[in-house]
């Protein structure tokens, strides 16, 4: 993998003075202070590196659905904090010993990297059952309140500071930062449900049902596609239709239609699998109640239904358990990932990218001191910041 030379912009001190790295010019972060407040810019002079850990200069940051529930008032966040949690940047600095990509190699000065949402511990109960997205101690960039020592701690920002313990991986230097961005958030999210669904059903000739049409249902739709899967992907808007058309679905759905009608689920199925063609794996994206229960009823005998769209708390879901019995059905959940899982989904991306339009689904890249402008929304999937 070609690495690039390491812009001058970041200097070590002294020895005498430990691991504090300082910026020319100082690192930047647009730091949220709460609900109805505009970003401030907080200059960071200095940043402090233990053992493990490693300092990245930031590419490009995608806004994520989460970083807009919470400037709106709809995720519970500690603030002042630094959002953004979707970001691809170069290694300018790291703490003594150095830090690991997952795959076991060392970390390189000038390496392109992205990196895991979540840094767990390591050695709590939930870690140790191979759930480290759920440790009992658990950090996540672009969630936590900004604290000394750890002051880079989100994605927008010039810099990123990587605590030991994170997850990360080595990216091509000729994929866009487009693309590699919503890798630690969206890919691999996508990555964790398809792999929860298989561990059920084997996606090769399985008929598949996704809904939701942003960013994680378009990402399944090409990786399920690429997998052997036929893909139906069910959204109410109609642009959003379109774009899963690009993305490897072979029909769609429109979820206010009557099922027969000719934009229905049952039409979709038919066109998709044949006549009285039923799911055996189903992904809910959109974290609607609605969706849920249509996935529930569509779903044949053994499928698995993948929940990986309610991150927010919703209206409560009434289910009759002798429909699970009686068709033998799974229901998964999946919030975030694993460190394999982000793993995977920059092993997919790198060559994906090519055949689908993924780039084409971030739209304007603000300046980082536009981030309000970036967390206003927009009608693409994704918005970008780059510092």
């Amino acid at each position: 993998m070609t690495v690039r030379a390491v812009t001058p912009r970041v200097v070590a001190p002294p020895a005498g003075l430990g691991m504090s790295i300082s910026a020319y010019p100082s690192a930047t972060a647009m730091v949220w202070p709460g609900e109805g407040h505009a970003h401030e810019a907080v200059a960071v002079p200095g940043v402090r590196l233990a053992p493990g850990d490693v300092l990245v200069e930031v590419e490009l940051a995608t806004v994520c659905g989460s970083d807009l529930r919470a400037v709106r008032g709809q995720r519970p966040s500690a603030t002042p904090l630094v959002l953004g949690h979707e970001q691809v940047g170069r290694v300018v600095a790291l703490g003594r010993g150095g830090a690991k990509t997952t795959d076991g190699r060392r970390v390189s000065l000038g390496e392109r990297v992205v990196w895991s949402v979540a840094v767990p511990c390591g050695t709590c109960p939930r870690c140790r059952r191979g759930l480290p997205q759920k440790c009992m101690t658990l950090q996540r960039y672009g969630h936590e309140r900004m604290r000394r020592g750890w002051e880079l701690s989100g994605g927008f920002a010039t810099h990123a500071h990587l605590l030991d313990g994170t997850a990360i991986v080595a990216v091509p230097e000729d994929v866009p930062a487009a693309v590699l961005a919503p890798a630690s958030c969206s890919t691999a999210t996508v990555a964790a449900a398809l792999e929860a669904a298989t561990s059920i059903v084997p996606l090769d000739r399985s008929l598949v049902v996704v809904a939701g049409a942003r960013m994680r249902g378009l990402t399944a739709a090409a990786m399920a596609t690429d997998a052997g899967a036929r893909v139906v992907v069910s959204d109410p808007r109609p642009d959003r239709r379109e774009r899963a058309l690009a993305f490897g679905a072979v029909a769609v759905v429109d979820p206010r239609s009557a099922s027969d009608s000719p934009t229905g689920l049952a039409t979709a199925l038919a066109k998709a699998g044949g006549r009285a063609a039923a799911p055996t794996i189903a992904l809910e994206f959109s974290g609607a109640a609605s969706a849920v229960r249509s996935l529930l009823s569509a779903i044949d005998v053994g499928g698995v239904l993948v929940l990986a769209g309610s991150g927010s708390p919703g209206p409560d879901l009434t289910i009759a358990p002798e429909q699970f019995m009686r068709k033998l059905l799974t229901i998964r959940g999946v919030h975030t990932y694993a460190p394999q899982h982000l793993d995977a989904a920059v092993r997919y991306l790198a060559d994906a990218w090519q055949r689908y339009p993924f780039a084409d689904q971030v739209g304007q890249a603000f300046a980082l001191a536009e981030v309000d402008a970036a967390l206003a929304g927009s009608d693409h999937p994704r918005v970008a910041v780059r510092p």
